[in-house]
């Protein structure tokens, strides 16, 4: 298939990109470089631009022919969302239903939408599974969710076809660890422990040690990048013969902040400060997916189930790129 893959320079969304190129698809990358990386896209077209400019957009799906968009172009800053809300919505739901809006102009049907855990908010039910009551906590949260139930109403007039795929952690570097992570700032854990493991960041932070939890910090559900872009796969070719797919994404096992930190350790030889500083509000003490829908009904399941390979990969990476792509 021809696919455009929006925000397809940034960290998911280049290695959808490189799965794509490697499975036979055609991927064109549409991404305004605001947040990605020229050189994170390899073997695919890559046009610069804004997927909320209507004209632009319809332009490029009718003259790529394109038959499908994979959209990983949100911003997802769940503190500076909370900080520019108005901002998130612009770009998150407002460019989105833009977008949206050239596809149905252009007559493409089918649409991978990037959700996130975040829509759940502070579930009371763990793991969490796709039925639990979407209560979101904040600005990025909610915008995830605004787009899903519009791609639900849309879907229903017979124009689009969608998944939503609610990402629990996405982690480790892709493509024998080529593919990683180079967010500015950074903020999420695994390459902030790895910055101070290389030495580049004073300590790292412990965000509350007093958690109902086996060792007092926070668990989280860790899924490699490269098992996250797989389902992509198969939800955009059961997309053919469906109209409407909601999926959580994550290995269904957690691990604790401690847990992490360890594990980095163990990966890098290095050691480096920690810091135990109070707790965040709005941290819930455990969240991990129920994933069995995606793996009953995709035939999903994730290949690099352990901690050790996911952190190994993200350390080759950093490694070897430790200022990013170097642009």
């Amino acid at each position: 298939m021809r696919v455009l893959v929006c925000g397809g320079a940034g960290y998911i969304g280049s290695n959808m990109t490189e799965m794509l190129v490697r499975e036979g698809h055609t991927p064109v990358v549409l991404d305004n470089l605001s947040k990605g990386h020229r050189r994170a896209v390899r073997n695919a077209e890559l046009v610069e631009g804004d997927f909320g400019d209507l004209a632009f957009t319809t332009a490029l799906l009718r003259d790529r022919r394109i038959e499908a968009v994979m959209h990983f172009a949100a911003f997802i800053e769940v503190g500076e969302s909370v900080d520019q809300p108005l901002r998130y919505y612009d770009n998150n739901v407002t460019r989105t239903r833009t977008l949206l809006e050239a596809m149905e102009a252009a007559g493409v049907e089918r649409f991978v939408f990037s959700s996130t855990a975040a829509v759940y908010g502070m579930p009371d039910t763990i793991p969490i599974t796709e039925r639990i009551e979407k209560s979101p906590i904040n600005p990025y949260g909610e915008t995830k969710w605004a787009v899903e139930r519009m791609c639900h109403f849309q879907s229903q007039t017979g124009r689009l076809r969608y998944a939503a795929l609610r990402y629990f952690n996405a982690c480790g570097a892709g493509f024998n660890a080529t593919i990683g992570e180079d967010h500015q700032p950074e903020s999420h854990l695994i390459p902030l422990i790895i910055q101070a493991a290389m030495g580049r960041r004073e300590s790292i932070k412990i965000y509350g040690t007093d958690y109902p939890t086996p060792d007092g910090t926070c668990i989280r559900d860790y899924i490699h990048v490269e098992d996250l872009c797989r389902a992509h796969l198969l939800a955009l070719e059961k997309l053919e013969r469906e109209s409407e797919l909601v999926y959580n994404l994550g290995n269904g096992k957690g691990y604790s902040v401690r847990e992490v930190i360890d594990t980095v350790r163990q990966v890098s030889g290095k050691s480096f400060n920690v810091v135990e500083v109070a707790r965040r509000p709005g941290d819930p003490p455990v969240l991990t997916a129920d994933a069995s829908k995606a793996i009953g009904e995709l035939g999903w399941k994730t290949a690099v189930t352990n901690l050790e390979a996911i952190v190994d990969s993200a350390w080759r990476f950093h490694t070897k790129h430790p200022d990013g792509y170097e642009e």
